[in-house]
């Protein structure tokens, strides 16, 4: 059995809008996030957990932000390719763990439905995913409302 962890960071500022899109999920907020694609900090995390747990590279080397063609694109588009691939080299996704941080908006709320739609994406049960959050207790940009930060951790199995 091989089994394989890979870890995913990012961050996404804050900008003009009045929701943020985490996990495929629109929150309502007074800012929206700034990015190439539609910003969501989630999924792009979660898919370069994926990829390096194939030792693959990361998002930017499959999805380059020089290319207008992921401009304003759907994350989910991502986060699918990176699944996709994990299962062309033979493997399942065992779980997911994303932890988003961040002072606002409140994550809690919607966590329940940020997990479904990770689990509908990524063709798992729900109980294979964990979305949580922290805040930084005010330090640093996350703690200053600058933006969003976020870790997730995939475990992939192939048999």
């Amino acid at each position: 059995m091989d089994i394989r962890l890979g870890n995913g960071f990012d961050v996404h500022a804050f900008g003009p809008g009045d929701h943020v899109v985490l996990c495929g999920v629109k929150v309502p907020h007074g800012q929206g996030l700034v990015g190439h694609s539609d910003a969501d900090v989630a999924l792009h995390t979660i898919a370069d957990a994926i990829y390096g747990a194939l030792a693959q590279g990361d998002i930017g080397q499959h999805f380059p932000p020089s290319d207008p063609q992921w401009k304003g694109a759907a994350s989910d588009i991502f986060l699918r390719h990176a699944v996709s691939l994990a299962t062309q080299m033979g493997f399942g996704i065992s779980n997911v763990d994303c932890t988003l941080i961040c002072e606002s908006p409140k994550i809690g709320p919607h966590a329940t439905a940020m997990r479904e739609n990770l689990a509908r994406i990524m063709g798992l049960d729900v109980e294979r995913i964990s979305v949580k959050a922290t805040t930084s207790e005010r330090l640093g940009f996350t703690g200053r409302g600058e933006g969003i930060a976020c870790l997730a951790t995939a475990a992939l199995v192939k048999p």
